[in-house]
């Protein structure tokens, strides 16, 4: 079923019901109105008959009594009339009066049978007589559903006009989403440009601003996508060629030469291998991905695992340094990406420190906060480089990474609700990690 259906038959459906409501409403007060005004027609008739017979000649004291016609009492047509003493007897009577006598004990009205048929009176002593006016019930409700039809004609016309102005406008204030649905259609498929659509309702905005929001996101999401594709392409050249030239060399060599190349081509694919992880990881990281497991690690604990994890033995050279009051709160986001965030900073550290000198690791809580200090002892980074730390694959001329560790890092904290800082100094680089803990 269609929007404008749908909301035509909703809306109708209201406007079907008051409209209804309120015509029963005026019906009726209509038809007490009617039956009023046939009531006090009764009475303005037995007045004037009263008038009348004042002026003509005395009327027989008993009998059968005088038949006046209906023009002689000047009484409307379809009504009755019949004149009668206080003893009952019939002085005077209409010629279209029914066979049987109107009923004349009761005075004012009184609804009677009168030959199997339903007759309103009304009855007005005047004097020695008593003035008794009635008239058909068939012709009152017929001449008060005549009055009622009338009445009804003009409230259906109008209920049907306004159902249809309804449907027309409902289907005016749709047009602007058929305007969004057609340019929609006509775009190419490739075009992830935002769409712009003049005299655009302010309701179907943020319509509009969420469709191209999706247009952007999904922007992103192919740029990512051509970015990484790219960036493998480029940075798994170079080690492919190495490890297919060193094998070239040790089929064409013998001895100590041969076992070198192969060392080499090792080598070369143990970073092929690190750098195919860390690709995959970056890109789960900036994708929709779930990491969530539904383990739940301290800061503690994340820190003895990222140590346990850092680049092969050389997770002996870090130093953990642990506060004398540290929160056992878990942290409030995935155990696996907090691990790999710290276990690449770890892993960043040893590389630019000395055989010689440790890596420290300290850690404090802050409110719902814990921040990791990671320390090294290395040359440092120059105040022009610090903002290329996070980019893909950029290196210094010292480091021997594939420079995806603090783009990765960077991308976590990014999701994670975390905060990243880097501060360097002559005697090494400094990193803070801020990561949210889950409130006691």
């Amino acid at each position: 079923m269609s929007l404008r259906l749908r909301l035509s038959l909703t809306l109708g459906a209201a406007f079907a019901l008051i409209w209804a409501l309120a015509a029963a409403w005026m019906l009726s007060d209509l038809r007490n109105q009617m039956m009023f005004s046939l009531d006090q027609r009764l009475v303005a008739s037995a007045r004037m008959v009263a008038g009348l017979l004042e002026q003509l000649p005395a009327l027989p004291s008993k009998g059968e009594g005088t038949h006046f016609s209906a023009e002689q009492l000047n009484i409307p047509g379809g009504m009755a009339c019949q004149v009668s003493s206080l003893r009952g007897e019939i002085l005077a009577r209409s010629h279209n009066n029914p066979e049987q006598a109107l009923e004349a004990e009761k005075m004012g009205f009184h609804d009677q049978m009168i030959d199997g048929a339903p007759w309103r009176s009304f009855t007005l002593a005047r004097g020695d007589v008593r003035i008794t006016t009635a008239d058909r019930q068939i012709e009152r409700e017929a001449l008060n559903m005549s009055i009622l039809l009338a009445a009804s004609v003009p409230v259906g016309v109008a209920l049907l006009g306004c159902l249809c102005l309804l449907w027309l406008g409902i289907g005016q204030g749709l047009a602007p989403l058929n305007r969004l649905r057609e340019a929609l259609m006509r775009r190419n498929a490739d075009s992830l440009e935002p769409l712009q659509l003049q005299s655009f309702p302010s309701e179907l905005k943020p319509l509009l601003d969420t469709q191209n929001q999706l247009f952007q996101r999904i922007g992103k999401t192919i740029e990512r996508e051509r970015r990484l594709t790219g960036d493998a392409a480029h940075e798994l050249r170079s080690p492919l060629t190495a490890i297919k030239t060193h094998l070239q060399v040790a089929r064409m060599t013998e001895g100590s030469a041969r076992d070198q190349s192969l060392a080499r081509a090792e080598e070369g694919a143990d970073r092929l291998h690190r750098t195919l992880e860390q690709l995959l990881l970056l890109a789960r990281v900036e994708g929709s991905l779930s990491f969530d497991d539904g383990s739940q690690c301290s800061a503690e604990q994340v820190a003895r695992l990222a140590i346990q994890d850092a680049t092969g033995g050389e997770r002996l050279r870090i130093k953990l340094q642990l506060p004398a009051q540290l929160s056992e709160a878990p942290l409030q986001m995935p155990a696996v990406l907090a691990i790999a965030a710290l276990r690449n900073l770890l892993d960043n550290a040893l590389r630019h420190t000395p055989e010689d000198c440790a890596v420290e690791v300290s850690m404090e809580t802050t409110g719902n906060r814990v921040r990791f200090v990671v320390r090294d002892h290395g040359p440092g980074i120059a105040p022009d480089d610090l903002q290329h730390l996070t980019q893909r694959f950029w290196r210094n001329g010292q480091s021997t990474g594939c420079g995806l560790g603090l783009a990765i890092v960077q991308a976590i904290v990014q999701r994670c609700d975390c905060a990243l800082h880097f501060d360097s100094r002559p005697d090494g680089l400094r990193v803070e990690l801020s990561m949210p803990l889950q409130p006691l």
